[in-house]
């Protein structure tokens, strides 16, 4: 994360000298206009530390200070001072300064005692900030990869995160490509700095913007504060933009200024913030074709796709299932509370025969669900859905009122899970029909079924269809 320092003196060399020194790469200082004022925006302004003169710590000020002591992210105080007062010191420290030094401290000094301070409080700055912590145990060997497929893909991984490059993450939907993005960054040299992630596609975009590159207090109505974007709180580590594909044109454009000079500026502000993050993208769209129809820019897609990476779907990786499902047996028994030991052999056949559409993220879920219906100490395929185990039941069509005609199955749950469930077969039977119909060409299949192509997108990704798999 970037350190941000504001200087508060009325002596212009002063303040000069100190932008001088504490200007670095990973820093940025700014010497407010009206140093007088201060404190007045003390709790509008985003930033790590303030440097102030005493004779602008007024009775005042000290009372606004105490008063925003409750907020975790003040910002650090120290006051530069003239003179040694035991007393005046109390009560600078009292109020809620951090730390009171001689105005004429060596320059160096002065920079290891600001670090030392920022340090401190480096660990409650990053609560507040929400910067998700990096799992320590993330590594390439934590993938199971006992088929071919997956082998191939992890051989180059080592190499690829070692380096600083941009890289694009390409995969259907549930493959696990956060977790690669993580154990990229584990892997790489950045790993001791944060790792930030953003879904550009679950933001407005009026949000999203203000999300990457942060705004200035006032910069639009709701603004009452400045706000770091995560392109500052990755500084010097890692951001990763899931779901690239869905970010508009004009913030398209905006990623691409910044990635080749390495610059932000945040929305209202003037100031241009040099910023140090490798950026990772992923999509679970064909970006190929999304720029030729014009919904990608074409300069931002090389520019990301310096290496690109496709994890391999779950389908491709039948020789993989057995340990993965081992694995997150392991994982989700002591939370869901239950002692599962595995799973019989006829459901492992029936887990190992299914597509998976939805990749490993589905995978999870039916181990979840199954290890909640679970009624003794091994999954069967009874505890399986009917779309994994084979026993579909009757279609929709052969519902029927007569109490001896209608399936058990469904009769034996609550209303509103058997409905869920017979709409869920219904929906996903028609968007299958229907786009191995258009040829897997989502416009022509929206039209048809009488949706807009936004609105069929999300089905597909609800239900982990692939335009790439309906055309002939």
């Amino acid at each position: 994360m970037l350190l941000h320092i504001l200087t508060a003196t009325e002596e212009p060399e002063l303040s000069s000298r100190l932008c001088e020194f504490l200007t670095r790469k990973d820093t940025v200082v700014e010497s407010l206009r009206e140093p007088r004022d201060f404190w007045k925006d003390l709790g509008q302004k985003t930033c790590d530390l303030i440097l102030v003169s005493r004779a602008l710590v007024t009775n005042q000020a000290l009372d606004r200070i105490q008063d925003l002591r409750t907020s975790s992210d003040i910002p650090a105080i120290v006051v530069l001072t003239e003179f040694e007062d035991e007393k005046d010191r109390a009560e600078l420290v009292a109020a809620g300064c951090e730390a009171i030094l001689k105005v004429d401290i060596p320059f160096a000094k002065l920079g290891r005692a600001v670090r030392a301070i920022v340090e401190r409080r480096g660990k409650a700055a990053a609560n507040v900030v929400s910067i998700p912590q990096q799992q320590t145990y993330a590594q390439i060997t934590d993938f199971v990869a006992e088929s071919d497929a997956m082998r191939r893909f992890l051989k180059p991984l080592p190499r690829i995160a070692a380096s600083s490059s941009s890289i694009l993450i390409l995969g259907e939907t549930g493959v696990g490509k956060e977790r690669l993005a993580h154990v990229l960054h584990a892997e790489s040299p950045r790993s001791d700095g944060p790792f930030v992630a953003v879904h550009c596609g679950a933001l407005p975009e009026s949000l999203l913007e203000s999300e990457l590159f942060g705004h200035e207090q006032g910069a639009f109505t709701g603004a009452t504060k400045a706000r770091r974007g995560c392109f500052e709180l990755a500084h010097q580590g890692t951001l990763f933009l899931d779901e690239i594909g869905e970010m508009p044109l004009h913030l398209q454009s905006k990623l691409l200024r910044v990635l080749e000079n390495k610059e932000i500026r945040r929305i209202g502000g003037e100031k241009l913030i040099t910023v140090d993050a490798r950026v990772l993208a992923a999509t679970n769209r064909n970006l190929e074709e999304e720029v030729s129809d014009g919904q990608f820019r074409r300069d931002l897609y090389y520019r990301l796709n310096v290496v690109s990476l496709t994890m391999p779907p779950l389908r491709d990786r039948v020789g993989d299932i057995p340990d993965l499902i081992d694995s997150y047996v392991e994982h989700l028994a002591p939370r869901i509370g239950c002692q599962i030991s595995g799973v019989s052999q006829d459901a492992l056949e029936a887990l190992c025969a299914y597509s998976w559409p939805g990749n490993v993220r589905e995978l999870i879920n039916v181990l979840e669900r199954a290890m909640l219906l679970c009624e003794s100490d091994v999954i069967t395929t009874d505890d399986l859905p009917a779309a994994v185990s084979g026993h579909e039941g009757l279609p929709i069509r052969e519902l029927s009122v007569d109490p001896e005609v209608f399936p058990e199955e469904l009769a034996q749950k609550p209303l509103k899970e058997a409905r869920s469930e017979v709409l869920e077969q219904f929906e996903r039977g028609y968007l299958t029909r229907l786009l191995t119909a258009a040829n897997g060409r989502v416009g022509e299949a929206a039209n048809r079924a009488g949706i807009d192509s936004r609105t069929l997108f999300d089905k597909m990704k609800h239900y982990g269809l692939d335009k790439r798999n309906f055309k002939a």
